[in-house]
């Protein structure tokens, strides 16, 4: 679980593996999406995120999309707790939205 401190104004990140009839497919032509809800919740609000660069992750096929997040964000201001991440990719014709991981704000 990522850890960051309210007050502060970092990039939270998904690793992303894409694949297209079996093989492996960059994603960072497509919009790449990120809401942040209480743990259990569902997502209701998107934030809009960008790809950490063009190009794989050094030795993997997997890429970073990546979203600003705090005060003075276009991302949310999050207040202290515990937080469930998703992100959605926007493709055609799928959007799927996929759980990422959990936030702690503190």
């Amino acid at each position: 679980m990522q850890s960051i401190d309210r007050s502060s104004r970092p990039f939270v990140g998904a690793t992303v593996t894409a694949t297209l009839q079996g093989q492996p497919y960059n994603p960072t032509a497509d919009m790449v999406e990120f809401a942040f809800t209480s743990v259990g919740g569902r997502p209701v609000t998107w934030y809009t995120g960008e790809w950490d660069g063009t190009d794989p992750i050094p030795g993997s096929t997997s890429y970073r999309a990546q979203v600003l997040v705090g005060p003075g964000s276009t991302g949310p201001t999050l207040e202290a707790g515990k937080y469930a991440v998703f992100i959605r990719i926007t493709d055609n014709p799928e959007q799927p939205v996929i759980p990422v991981g959990q936030l702690a704000v503190t």
